[in-house]
C-alpha cells in the first residue's frame, strides 16, 4: 500500500444480502457510506433439481466489487447480514450441497408419508414459537426434505451454518452459528429454553451445527490468500454476522416498548417485551430471537411483493392524498393476500372491490394503484401492530406507543400518513437514516463489545422523523369496513 492510503481512516465492510437485492457497503467510523455496490439477487437451479441460493453468482460479484474499489484496502472489519430461512451444509471440500432457496417447496412433490413424518416429529409452537410455514420458510423442512430425499448429498455434510455465518466462514475460514438466524422461524430452536429443538436433536442436526457465538464477536482475520486476491488488508477482522431483521432491531434493544417495522421484500414487525401469549401461529406470528438471545414477538407479511403487485407497474410514490380520498369515497378495497409466501392471510387470493363489486387493477388509474398499495400495506401493518400489542396487554400504555418504520416504506409519505391515522395514540416515526436499517445495525454490531444491554445508547430523535396523519375524510370508517372484509379470512393449513 502507498503511504497516503495508510494514513486514511479505517472502514467497515458491510455485506448485506437480502432476498431480492445484495449490497456491499464501505462505511466510515461516522457511519457514512463512502462507496457501495449492489445487484439483484435471485435463485438458480441446482444439479439436484431444486431452487438454490446463488452462492456462485454472489461470490463472483463480491470479488469483482471488492477488487474494483480502491477503498477495500482500508477495510479493517467485515460484518455480514443476510435474510433468514437459509442454511448451508459444508463438506470436506466446501459446499456439500447447494443451499436451498426458501421459496422451493420440496414437500410439494414428495410422498405424503414424508410430510406426515416431519409434522409428527417437529416441536410444538409453544416451544419453538415457529408456526408451520409453506415451502422452505421453516428451515427444518429444508433439512428434513434433503436428508430423506437426497441421502448421498446429505452424507457429505460435515457442518451446518446459518447463511450469514457461511459468508463469515468464506472470508475467515472459521465456522460458527448465531442465535438470531437460528431462531428465525426455523423450528430448529427452542426459543423459551435457548437450545436446539427436539427435532434438531433427534435428526442429528444439532451436532452438525457450528459452535454458537454472538453476532458481534470476531472470528478471526480474512484468509490471507483471499485478502490478497480481493485487496483487503490481511489484518481485516471478520465478525460472526447476523440475521437482517435482527440487525435492524439491534439499535432499538434499549427501548423494549418500541415496535419496529422493518420493510423490504418482507415487512417484519418486531415488538420486544410484548406478550408472547398474544402470538397467533395461524396468522404467521412468531417469536424471533434477538442478538441477545431474547424472544421477540414478531409478525410479518410479504409487503414488498404485495406492494409491487398492487402497483402493477405504477411508480411507488405517484399516489397523492387526493388519490387516497378517491379510493375511500368509492370504497375501493384491496382484500388480502397478493403474495403466497407467509403472512397473516397466507393461502387467500387477493382481490379488489369497488362499491361492493369485484374490480380489476387495470380499471383504476396508475396514481390510484400507487395510493392503494400504500393504503393496503398500512392497513395490514396497523392490524398486525394491534395483534402484537393488544389493548388488553399488561404492558404500560406509555411503553408501547412508539413505532418506527425502517426501509423503503419509511420513505413513502402516503404509507406513513395512513399508518399514523390508523394507529391513534401511537407516535409513528420514519427512519431518515441514509444507511439502511439492516446495514446500520450490522455496522453498529461490528463495533460493539457486548458489555451493555444494547449496541448503542437508547433511541434518540436524531435519525427519526415524526409523521402526521394523512387527514383523509372517512378513512377510519373505511378501515373498519376493511377489517370486516378480512375478519373471516382464514389462513391456509
Amino acid at each position: 500500500m502507498n503511504q497516503v492510503t495508510d494514513n486514511l481512516p479505517d472502514l467497515t465492510l458491510v455485506i448485506d444480502i437480502g432476498k431480492s437485492h445484495a449490497k456491499l457497503l464501505w462505511v466510515d467510523d461516522h457511519g457514512m457510506v463512502v462507496d457501495r455496490r449492489s445487484r439483484d439477487n435471485g435463485s438458480v437451479q441446482s444439479p439436484l433439481a431444486y431452487l438454490a441460493l446463488d452462492i456462485a453468482g454472489l461470490t463472483d460479484w463480491m470479488q469483482e466489487g471488492l477488487t474494483s474499489s480502491s477503498l477495500t484496502r482500508r477495510c479493517k472489519r467485515v460484518m455480514t447480514c443476510t435474510h433468514g430461512a437459509a442454511f448451508v451444509g459444508l463438506g470436506d471440500q466446501g459446499l456439500a450441497w447447494d443451499p436451498i432457496d426458501y421459496e422451493f417447496d420440496g414437500f410439494a412433490s414428495t410422498s405424503p408419508e414424508l410430510v406426515q413424518g416431519y409434522l409428527r416429529q417437529r416441536d410444538e409452537f409453544s416451544s419453538t414459537l415457529s408456526p408451520d410455514l409453506p415451502a422452505g420458510l421453516n428451515a427444518a423442512r429444508q433439512l428434513y426434505w434433503l436428508q430423506h430425499t437426497h441421502p448421498i448429498a446429505w452424507a457429505k455434510t460435515r457442518c451446518l451454518l446459518p447463511y450469514p455465518q457461511y459468508w463469515a466462514w468464506w472470508l475467515s475460514g472459521v465456522v460458527s452459528s448465531e442465535v438470531s438466524s437460528m431462531g428465525c422461524h426455523t423450528q430448529l430452536w427452542s426459543v423459551k429454553e435457548g437450545r436446539y429443538s427436539d427435532l434438531a436433536r433427534s435428526q442429528g442436526w444439532a451436532t452438525l451445527f457450528a459452535p454458537m457465538k454472538s453476532a458481534w464477536q470476531v472470528l478471526g482475520q480474512v484468509r490471507p490468500q483471499l485478502a490478497d486476491a480481493m485487496g483487503l488488508p490481511r489484518d481485516c477482522e471478520v465478525h460472526v454476522g447476523v440475521h437482517d431483521s435482527n440487525a435492524c432491531l439491534a439499535r432499538y434493544l434499549s427501548s423494549p416498548g418500541l415496535t419496529l417495522v422493518s420493510s423490504g421484500t418482507w415487512t417484519v414487525l418486531m415488538a420486544p417485551a410484548a406478550p408472547v401469549d398474544s402470538l397467533q401461529a395461524g396468522r404467521d406470528m412468531l417469536g424471533n430471537v434477538s442478538v441477545l438471545g431474547q424472544p421477540t414477538p414478531t409478525a410479518r407479511f410479504m409487503g414488498g411483493r404485495e406492494f409491487s403487485v398492487l402497483l402493477d407497474g405504477a411508480p411507488a410514490d405517484l399516489g397523492t392524498k387526493q388519490d387516497l380520498q378517491q379510493l375511500v369515497q368509492t370504497q375501493t378495497f384491496a382484500v388480502p393476500a397478493f403474495a403466497q409466501q407467509g403472512g397473516p392471510f397466507m393461502g387467500q387470493h387477493g382481490r379488489l372491490m369497488r362499491l361492493g363489486h369485484s374490480c380489476e387493477l387495470q380499471a383504476i388509474t396508475a396514481a390510484q394503484r400507487s395510493a392503494l398499495a400504500a393504503l393496503y400495506c398500512a392497513q395490514i401493518t396497523a392490524w398486525l401492530v394491534q395483534c402484537l400489542r393488544p389493548e388488553t396487554s399488561a404492558e404500560p400504555v406509555a411503553a408501547r406507543r412508539l413505532l418506527v418504520v425502517e426501509g423503503p416504506l419509511a420513505t413513502n409519505q402516503l404509507f406513513m400518513g395512513v399508518l399514523q391515522s390508523l394507529l391513534e395514540g401511537y407516535t409513528c416515526m420514519a427512519s431518515v437514516d441514509e444507511l439502511e436499517g439492516t446495514a446500520r445495525g450490522a455496522w453498529l454490531l461490528s463495533r460493539w463489545d457486548g458489555t451493555s444491554p444494547a449496541p448503542n445508547a437508547p433511541v434518540t430523535q436524531s435519525f427519526l422523523r415524526a409523521m402526521r396523519p394523512v387527514g383523509a375524510a372517512g378513512l377510519r370508517a373505511y378501515h373498519q369496513v376493511w377489517l370486516t372484509l378480512v375478519a373471516g379470512l382464514a389462513i391456509a393449513a
